[in-house]
């Protein structure tokens, strides 16, 4: 139970992670309702959502590593969360983004994260 729900927080968490880093791009871009906007204000809205990622991703890491009775070692608990990075970055980009395209560059190096889920977890 503490694993899914480690993986579920997470996940939650870089949704707003990913809308921190990138959803000023498509808000506040040359595309965007508001491109005026002093880039000041577009960090500090970015700050307010990394809160909402921290109140998710700190409870995660506490849930998931074994350091505190979890099951994920901090080397495993990184890289899950390098992969829920991508893949909600990935949904995130198709569903803003008109322009992105992904190549099979972009799924090689995917696949080789995966397998590196792969390894880290054998060990």
């Amino acid at each position: 139970m503490k694993a899914l729900s480690s993986v579920g927080l997470l996940f939650l968490s870089n949704v707003f992670m990913t809308f921190a880093w990138y959803g000023h791009l498509k808000f506040f871009g040359k595309s965007g309702n508001h491109t005026n906007t002093s880039l000041w204000i577009i960090i500090l809205i970015s700050w307010g959502i990394a809160f909402f990622e921290y109140c998710l991703q700190v409870p995660a890491n506490r849930l998931g590593s074994s350091e505190t009775g979890g099951p994920f070692s901090l080397v495993q608990l990184k890289v899950l969360q390098e992969v829920i990075t991508l893949v909600v970055f990935v949904i995130f980009s198709r569903l803003m983004f008109d322009n992105f395209q992904l190549s099979s560059n972009h799924l090689i190096g995917f696949i080789l994260l995966i397998a590196a889920v792969y390894f880290i977890f054998k060990g």
